[in-house]
């Protein structure tokens, strides 16, 4: 029987060796290679500054605090998506507003999200499912339209004068739209580099954002550091030069830096990411005249003003149920195939239930979930692989529908 993983990491000898070299350098936490990294990673989304980090969930959080978001404020979220973008809103202490699908659409209903901005919202989280970037012409027109109700609350906020668009593209890295890419659109954008992520540094992630007139992006950065790192005033490299000992503490702040031993990973990924991401749209294609053949929908990844990321193939089988989907998920696995959800919507689950959420309240989001099947896609992925993925997946299906 074939096992076909639905998302193993692409780590070759370049990453390897990189690795090694860095632990063999005697620097491993935040040093050159973090910096290097980071001024990459800017180089890549046409963004003066980035930031890395720990986590894409550590790098929306402070994205939300450099904006001085917290108690009393309104962030707006989509209900179909994974929890670590609406976590942070709930570690800052703002209140979760969640924003129903538009029918048979995983992004948000954008009627829905303009008319729930209030007074109180501090930003928008829009996003990029499966690297597919989002209506963000139709967001940037609800915020305008609704500037009249913004109450700043910091100097950034001022210098904006409008609702914070704080893009989730922990999927879509290399996204471009209108000839813009991802990192570059939204105000504020997070990017994921976990295991299962296009471009994976194991653990990571990376802020990067727009420039703001008045806002000093040098100063901005600085606050990201302090925020990460505890708010020392200087990092442990810094640290290093002579007579340099000593620094301050200015806030009693966080830890979620990346350190020189995930960076030499993302060093030598991002190299490659351009072939990484042909392989992704070669396996897309594939999949793309399969679902053609048998009547499966399937999200549109390429187009004329568009290119997604590649980073998953989402399905949805037309007719079926929650639980003939999980049939169909079970069989697959049981022919060697593993196949995923993205997602169950947040709606549906404990945290949220418990902070007052009832999935009754996001119907399409549900409609959205109930028929929906991931296909493994990733580059350690072969053409008889994929074509193995393709003839089990229409023999399955095509016993239900």
């Amino acid at each position: 029987m074939v096992n076909i993983p639905f998302s193993p990491p692409d780590i070759t000898e370049a990453e390897i060796n990189e690795v090694c070299e860095a632990l063999s350098s005697g620097w491993i936490t935040t040093g050159p290679r973090t910096k290097e990294f980071e001024r990459r990673i800017a180089d890549f989304c046409g963004t003066e500054k980035a930031v890395c980090l720990n986590s894409a969930t550590a790098a929306l959080e402070l994205n939300l605090r450099v904006l001085g978001i917290g108690e009393g404020d309104e962030v707006i979220v989509p209900a179909y998506t994974y929890t670590a973008s609406a976590s942070p809103v709930a570690h800052v202490g703002a209140k979760i507003v969640f924003v129903d699908c538009a029918p048979g659409s995983f992004e948000m209903d954008y009627n829905l999200m303009e008319a729930a901005i209030n007074e109180r919202t501090k930003a928008i989280i829009p996003v990029d499912l499966a690297g597919i970037v989002c209506d963000y012409d139709r967001i940037f027109a609800a915020v305008e339209n609704k500037k009249h109700l913004f109450n700043p609350a910091n100097d950034i906020q001022r210098a904006m004068g409008r609702v914070a668009v704080v893009a989730d593209c922990a999927h879509a890295l290399g996204a471009v739209k209108d000839g813009k890419k991802a990192g570059q659109i939204a105000d504020f954008t997070s990017f994921s580099f976990h295991a299962v992520k296009n471009l994976t540094t194991a653990e990571g992630g990376a802020a990067t954002w727009k420039s703001i007139p008045g806002i000093d992006n040098d100063k901005l950065y600085h606050q990201y550091m302090l925020y990460s790192l505890h708010g020392q005033s200087k990092d442990a490299f810094s640290k290093t030069q002579a007579g340099a000992w000593e620094y301050d503490i200015v806030g009693p702040w966080y830890k979620c830096n990346m350190t020189d031993v995930t960076a030499a990973i993302g060093l030598k990924q991002l190299e490659r990411y351009p072939s990484l991401m042909q392989r992704r749209k070669e396996i897309i294609n594939r999949y793309n005249k399969m679902c053609d053949s048998i009547g499966i929908t399937y999200l549109d990844h390429y187009g004329e003003n568009h290119s997604s990321s590649g980073h998953l193939y989402i399905t949805r089988i037309p007719g079926i149920n929650v639980e003939t989907r999980n049939a169909i998920i079970t069989e697959m696995a049981e022919r060697g195939i593993a196949c995923n959800v993205h997602y169950k919507p947040l709606p549906m689950m404990t945290a949220y239930k418990n902070l007052g959420y009832v999935i009754a309240d996001f119907p399409n989001a549900y409609s959205f979930f109930a028929n929906e099947i991931t296909l493994p896609l990733h580059t350690k992925l072969t053409d008889e692989e994929a074509d193995i993925v393709c003839e089990n997946f229409a023999d399955v299906v095509k016993k239900y529908i």
